[in-house]
């Protein structure tokens, strides 16, 4: 990948086979193929994470932008992917899905209160009944499954994690009165509390970085966890907005060489000031500097930066990886939620 964003690709709930189209190695690809044709791929909580989550996207069109990155915690030459359910598109519920933990209790917990979204959308109070039988099931699964949930907590992180189930039941019980008062409005604010309940839980049960990174790629900036950038704009266009900000996560856990790499340009200011090469409503791309270089040129090797394809599979422990390859990723996004992505080598677009 060069020098711009990328994003997780949802896959949640599909039940047909991935079709992959890719630069991986012969070997490589065979594996792959073989785990597919195993299990026919019926994959019920899939995420091929490339490189980044969106956790809060603002206005469009922009122009300028100075990024500051912090840390929260210490491709493809072709690629179509087969759904036949409907995708995850909550950038939290993606996040929440994508942490590398095995624990079925808890996400028996997090199902439920996650279908309140769809719940919801039946109009008017009628919504609450289904929003009820979400909550009576979620509270069922965490008291059947507390145990579980508690022995899945890493170490050093099991009182902070208790702590957080405690304040979950709590705030269960709390929704359930809601419900019964028939307070529609409250809802969906009572939901995503819970979830960040949730989502904490599940990242105290994380108590390392899962797999080591290809010996060929730790020279590489990496990425053993997550990063928050928040992405500053000026829009240049519009005089009532003098700023807005994007809000994105780096999913190391996913694409540790990916998220790394957007990561160390963030903290090399690379980004700073370069303005928005593509915003016409169909999609927001940047990462090509002014003259003639086509991205970050290394310091070290007087070249132009590129990495490997990078994908994380359901099931599988660590990434694939293919090729090191140029071109360019770039986001597009109708709402908050809706993300899709593209690669474009010089050789023609392709969409993910």
């Amino acid at each position: 990948m060069q020098d711009t964003m990328a994003a997780i690709i949802p896959c949640h709930y599909c039940s047909c086979p991935l079709s992959l189209k890719c630069s991986l190695k012969s070997s490589q690809k065979a594996q792959l193929h073989n785990k597919l044709d195993e299990k026919l791929f019926p994959l019920k909580e899939c995420a091929i994470s490339l490189a980044l989550a969106v956790g809060l996207v603002t206005e469009m069109p922009f122009v300028d932008w100075s990024p500051n990155a912090y840390a929260a915690n210490p491709a493809m030459t072709d690629l179509s992917v087969l759904i036949s359910g409907p995708p995850i598109k909550d950038p939290g519920a993606l996040l929440r899905y994508a942490l590398p933990i095995d624990n079925k209790a808890i996400r028996e917990v997090q199902k439920p209160l996650e279908d309140i979204t769809d719940s919801l959308k039946v109009a008017g109070v009628k919504a609450l009944d289904s929003v009820e039988r979400n909550v009576r099931q979620a509270s069922r699964a965490l008291e059947q499954g507390k145990s579980l949930i508690i022995s899945g907590l890493a170490e050093s992180k099991k009182d902070h994690g208790m702590e957080l189930l405690d304040k979950l039941q709590t705030g269960m019980d709390e929704l359930q009165q809601i419900v019964e008062g028939r307070n529609r409005d409250a809802v969906a604010t009572k939901q995503k509390e819970l979830l960040n309940f949730v989502g904490s839980v599940e990242e105290d049960m994380v108590g390392g970085f899962p797999y080591e990174v290809p010996e060929e790629y730790q020279s590489m900036p990496v990425l053993k966890g997550r990063a928050t950038v928040d992405m500053k704009v000026k829009v240049k266009e519009n005089p009532n907005i003098d700023e807005c900000v994007f809000r994105i996560i780096l999913d190391g856990y996913n694409a540790p060489v990916t998220a790394g790499n957007f990561l160390d340009l963030v903290e090399r200011h690379f980004y700073d000031g370069m303005e928005i090469q593509r915003a016409d409503g169909f999609v927001v791309q940047t990462g090509d500097p002014e003259g003639p270089a086509e991205g970050f040129i290394d310091p070290s090797t007087e070249k132009t930066r590129t990495i490997p394809l990078e994908i994380m599979v359901n099931g599988e422990k660590s990434p694939f990886y293919g090729d090191n390859f140029g071109g360019s990723w770039f986001i597009q996004g109708s709402n908050k939620a809706s993300i899709q992505c593209f690669w474009n080598n010089g050789h023609g677009q392709r969409r993910v």
